[in-house]
């Protein structure tokens, strides 16, 4: 891959994982509640499931939706549905010590798995792929793909994550945690209408 190319794939992919969406705000959320270091799995989970995820697409999995759109739409509002139950979810976590309060965040396997109905991360897959895979589809460049978005996502995720945490010190009274987490939500819900409305990843 060209240097130009290389530059200009790492400032798109700085810029799409570093903006909110739904796994920032679920890294924030759990950095808040648990901390950083014991989010440290769904960290891992985004940002290595996400690269996963881009070299599969880059090598042809994406052809697949091509020759059977009605896959890809299924899939889009089944991802809706869960960032819908993912937005309520988040909504409702209680603190620490509270009756029925969450016990530990995602797992690596759970944030691994999340990213394949995440419509944000269908549309980058999709951008990146068609932007920068030539008709070989070659590995290598499937595999730089997946580097650079892991590079993006590890930065990004583990960012949010401890901005979650860092907030901890206003976020020690129940309502201070609540309306944090009702923000959270609210941008996951706001970001799935977008996605729905506009069409993105269609």
């Amino acid at each position: 891959m060209p240097i130009d190319s290389l530059i200009a794939l790492f400032g798109i992919l700085l810029a799409a994982t570093w903006t909110p969406g739904p796994n920032n705000m679920m890294l924030a959320s759990s950095g808040a509640t648990f901390g950083l270091r014991a989010t440290v799995p769904h960290i891992s989970g985004v940002f290595i499931g996400f690269g996963f995820m881009v070299f599969i697409v880059a090598l042809g999995f994406g052809e697949v939706f091509e020759r059977l759109p009605v896959l890809h739409t299924i899939l889009r509002w089944v991802g809706a549905a869960l960032l819908f139950w993912v937005a309520w979810r988040i909504a409702n976590t209680k603190a620490p010590g509270e009756p029925g309060a969450r016990t530990k965040p995602f797992t690596f396997a759970q944030a691994a798995a999340f990213q394949w109905v995440n419509p944000k991360g269908w549309a980058m897959c999709v951008a990146l792929v068609g932007q920068f895979m030539g008709a070989e589809g070659t590995i290598m460049v499937a595999g730089i793909l997946a580097g650079v978005s892991m590079v993006g996502g590890v930065t990004s995720a583990t960012a949010w994550a401890a901005f979650g945490e860092y907030l901890q010190r206003w976020l020690k009274t129940a309502r201070h945690l609540k309306a944090f987490n009702l923000t959270m939500a609210a941008v996951i819900v706001i970001g799935v209408f977008f996605v729905l409305w506009s069409g993105i990843g269609a």
